[in-house]
């Protein structure tokens, strides 16, 4: 059995700021890129505190998700990372607005930095809508 891997990139989502995929999508599968609060246009940081940055973040992965025949309601697997585990609350409470039950499974760590000096890093795992 072969496999297809399929790299995907949106300008709707921010450039990879290295030598990776926004997305890659194998078998049915999107493997998101970990996505922090850049704005897609400008490339600059938004949001001053870890909610705004954290819906950026989803907005971003939406954006992702969508250019690879997906959604956040396919998403199966999340790891968020944290720069203060003390934002771990406000983070899921802006979570739980872009997710319904049964919610995907996830992993949460604190992390001594991410790039940019973002307060919230999230990468997921989803179906494609026509697998």
């Amino acid at each position: 059995m072969t496999s297809s891997f399929e790299s995907i990139s949106t300008n709707r989502a921010p450039q990879a700021i290295g030598p990776y995929s926004q997305a890659v999508c194998c078998d049915g599968w999107v493997y998101c890129s970990g996505q922090v609060a850049l704005d897609p246009a400008s490339g600059e940081m938004m949001g001053e505190d870890v909610a705004a940055q954290t819906r950026r973040v989803f907005e971003n992965l939406a954006a992702v998700l969508a250019a690879a025949g997906s959604s956040l309601g396919l998403v199966v697997k999340c790891t968020v990372y944290l720069a203060s585990m003390d934002d771990f609350a406000t983070v899921n409470e802006v979570y739980a607005g872009y997710f319904e039950a049964p919610f995907p499974a996830r992993a949460c760590v604190e992390v001594a930095r991410l790039p940019k000096d973002a307060l919230v890093e999230v990468d997921v795992v989803a179906r494609r809508a026509d697998a």
